[in-house]
């Protein structure tokens, strides 16, 4: 069979079982690793451009743009290359292959590393560089290249919507894992678009058949893939034998084509995982993520610093509120509620007051009346809230007063949702584990969808944290939780 032309994918006419499937020539199509190709080029001239802005932004900053300093001409120039060589040794300009809180680790530790290495070239050429104008190039470049990068992911979504950026995939396996895989591939945005399954010899007990095409056997896996034309195999782990992961190993090194491989592991991020061989067997190796005291420490005293930096400077702010919140109502501006914080132990949680004095009272009769069976109880127009009140709960103004929660240690910048009393009472034993760390004002409830999401779905999110804290993934909730603000999505 003559080899093809990466560029070209043709689709087969589908088959009702495992038989080959028949030859079809339709419209070739460009190669989506091609496109991918092109697109990070383009993101390559991005990345220069926001690092050198950031150097322009920090001089500005640090000496006025005025005053010339001789080194720092070559350093605009040379800085920007230099980072474009870090990026594609992180393989940042391979990032499809990553999550985004993975990408934006990666990110954070090129850019730290290649402004390192300018501040190790001025040690040994003796040249007399600023370390403030060194301090704020790093801080505007990550700023900088995270905005970038940001801005791409929206084009990259748009692009895989439209089917430009999307894999066409074969399934290895048809038992239930691989049906759950192709129903998961009909959403655009995780980049696949499946064609078909290969049969393998082992059977799931229930498994009922594919409603998938199948388009051959796995000992057939380079024949399907050169004919159908695809560019990525996606296999469901358990539905294959070790002798039949050694010819998908074979084919997808042979022809080229991108591989992903489920593994039987709760969600994680791709941080916490190592690859380890054990006499010719492969193991993931998972990295424990509960928080030294070390790392707690840390912990503490970013959200310290952060939340102390933050009342100082809005405190302004906080003070036109609480005068609006006291004139456009009667009662006091601030509202005080207990919930539940780390290992079950009360807080007095603070918010700026969005309700008329004594809506608590009201929450069971609105539950009845609208119905509302969720142990979360939210409404997006909720007959309690005041003019004020709604302003301040569409921005989610209503939440700073929170900071000082996270000064006293009762609360942290990022967590798990606070719950009420009485929704704990009424946890199942698997969602407990949620109060492991302390709440958070904000977490990936926030930036997940907020209000819009149920219960559970708040809980899950909650337990993914807590599985896969770090410091950097800290700041990756925190830097998308702006853009979530502004869009006012989720919030009422």
């Amino acid at each position: 069979m003559q080899g093809r032309n990466r560029d070209v994918a043709p689709t087969p006419e589908p088959t009702s079982g495992g038989g080959r499937p028949t030859s079809v020539v339709p419209p070739p199509t460009p190669s989506t690793r091609a496109a991918y190709r092109r697109l990070y080029r383009i993101v390559a001239l991005t990345d220069a451009l926001s690092i050198a802005v950031a150097l322009l932004l920090a001089y500005w900053v640090r000496f006025n743009l005025h005053v010339t300093r001789a080194y720092f001409v070559w350093l605009l120039i040379a800085t920007p290359l230099l980072m474009i060589v870090v990026y594609q040794a992180f393989h940042l300009y391979d990032a499809y292959r990553y999550t985004p809180a993975e990408e934006f680790r990666r990110i954070i530790l090129a850019v730290s590393l290649g402004l390192f290495g300018v501040l190790a070239l001025a040690f040994w050429s003796q040249t007399n560089f600023s370390r403030g104008w060194l301090g704020l190039s790093w801080a505007f470049g990550i700023v900088a290249a995270l905005g970038s990068r940001r801005l791409w992911h929206k084009r990259i979504g748009r692009l895989r919507r439209e089917g430009t950026l999307a894999f066409p995939t074969v399934v290895v396996g048809t038992n239930q894992e691989a049906r759950h895989l192709v129903e998961l591939m009909q959403l655009p945005s995780f980049g696949f678009r499946p064609i078909g399954m290969v049969a393998t010899d082992t059977r799931d007990a229930n498994d009922d058949g594919p409603d998938f095409p199948v388009l051959g056997s796995v000992s057939q896996l380079r024949e399907v893939i050169r004919e159908v034309g695809a560019e990525c195999v996606f296999v469901a782990s358990s539905a294959l034998s070790a002798q039949e992961m050694g010819y998908v190993a074979k084919a997808v090194r042979l022809e080229s084509v991108e591989v992903r491989i489920t593994a039987t592991l709760p969600e994680v991020l791709s941080s916490r995982v190592a690859v380890q061989s054990l006499g010719g067997v492969t193991a993931l190796s998972l990295r424990p993520v509960r928080l030294t005291g070390t790392q707690a420490l840390v912990k503490r005293i970013f959200d310290v610093a952060v939340a102390g930096l933050s009342v100082l400077v809005l405190s302004p702010v906080l003070a036109v509120i609480a005068v609006a919140v006291r004139v456009s109502s009667s009662g006091p501006a601030l509202y005080r509620q207990t919930r539940v914080g780390q290992r079950g132990r009360p807080f007095t949680m603070l918010k700026f007051r969005t309700m008329l004095v004594g809506s608590d009272a009201l929450v069971e009769d609105l539950r009845e009346r609208f119905a509302v069976e969720d142990l979360m109880f939210k409404m997006a127009d909720d007959p309690r809230v005041t003019r004020v009140g709604r302003f301040l709960r569409r921005w989610s103004l209503d939440e700073l007063p929170q900071l000082f929660n996270v000064i006293s240690g009762e609360m942290s910048l990022v967590g798990p949702r606070p719950p009420l009393p009485q929704e704990v009472t009424r946890y199942e034993d698997w969602q407990f584990d949620r109060l492991e760390v302390p709440p958070g004002i904000s977490g990936l409830w926030q930036v997940s969808g907020r209000s819009d999401l149920s219960f559970d779905d708040c809980v899950r999110l909650d337990l993914f944290y807590i599985e896969n804290w770090s410091l950097a993934y800290d700041l990756y909730i925190l830097t998308k939780t702006m853009p979530v603000l502004v869009s006012r999505r989720g919030a009422y």
